[in-house]
């Protein structure tokens, strides 16, 4: 199954996106055996530094080296999906400046939602940054009526325990770009 031919953004309605990096996995992976997914921020900016565009992508090449620095040898996405986990974004286009409104944010939770949905072995979910949490918490009010991590700095809240019905929620930083391993 390609999650890109399972979701998508039918009429592109965010003015501070570029719809031109608009991308969703087209890597054919098993569904059942995802049992984690990973959600970073917003699509790169360059089409070919997504997660999925090869080992010397930007984004592949700095989750790589989160992994290493874990002792995990990943050399490539698959070996990632093989382990059984999916990357993705919050946002499925390029932010177009350094903050993305409320409404993208809303807007593409919805996309995130179906595609969260495709796996249903799911235990853990990671969520990469402010705007991962913020799409995540939006979900999570549609789905049971509140928030899932509080409204609260990411230091202050990452050690604590969070859950989504059964599923594990991890507030964390985001995993690509130069602010990575900040702490």
């Amino acid at each position: 199954m390609k999650p890109c031919n399972k979701i998508s953004c039918q009429d592109f309605p965010c003015e501070d996106i570029n719809i031109g990096t608009y991308f969703i996995p087209e890597k054919d992976l098993r569904p059942n055996d995802i049992k984690v997914v990973m959600i970073s921020e917003a699509t790169s900016t360059n089409i070919s530094d997504n997660f999925y565009s090869g080992q010397d992508a930007a984004d592949f090449v700095s989750v790589q080296s989160l992994f290493q620095r874990a002792d995990v040898n990943i050399n490539s996405i698959q070996d990632i999906l093989d382990s059984g986990i999916y990357i993705t974004t919050a946002v499925k286009c390029a932010k177009t400046s350094y903050l993305i409104k409320s409404n993208t944010i809303s807007n593409c939770s919805e996309i995130l939602e179906a595609e969260l949905g495709v796996f249903p072995n799911l235990k853990v979910i990671i969520l990469n940054g402010d705007v991962a949490i913020k799409a995540f918490n939006k979900i999570a009010k549609r789905q049971v009526g509140k928030r899932t991590i509080p409204n609260k700095s990411t230091y202050r809240i990452r050690h604590n325990q969070y859950y989504f019905n059964d599923i594990r929620v991890f507030p964390s930083y985001i995993i690509t770009g130069k602010n990575i391993l900040i702490e």
